[in-house]
């Protein structure tokens, strides 16, 4: 497995910034190792699949996780606000880096993460495609 390791600074917005680095570094399959930091606004799906909400307010990073390619992100976070109370969902953009994220991407060589679109969920879905040599 191939690492790949990024620091986004202030004012960066998260999701286009990883959607950006996959496609500049021609990534087929990876998969978010680490993902820690800080965000000064947060826009993030519940599990409903429809309503979207929007903090805006300090809140810690405490997990990414998910699928990353050039062709798709699928990604949720987990976060802290004040109080430390802690919410998340699916990541969305205008998640806005508030000082650091750090992330860790794995890339998985002999992979492709592709979509279909999918009649019951009515999503594109992810299409795992291993790739023989």
């Amino acid at each position: 497995m191939k690492t790949h390791c990024i620091r986004l600074r202030r004012g960066e917005d998260l999701l286009p910034a990883i959607r950006q680095f996959a496609e500049e570094r021609m990534l087929e399959a990876a998969v978010v190792l680490s993902g820690v930091g800080c965000l000064s606004r947060a826009v993030l799906r519940d599990a409903d699949g429809r309503t979207v909400r929007t903090v805006e307010e300090p809140c810690e990073i405490l997990s990414l996780t998910g699928t990353v390619s050039r062709q798709r992100c699928h990604l949720h976070i987990a976060l802290s606000r004040q109080g430390l109370t802690a919410f998340g969902g699916h990541l969305m953009p205008g998640c806005m880096v508030n000082t650091t994220c750090e992330l860790i991407l794995g890339e998985l060589p002999g992979w492709r993460f592709g979509t279909e679109q999918d009649s019951e969920t009515g999503y594109d879905e992810i299409v795992f495609t291993e790739e023989t040599p």
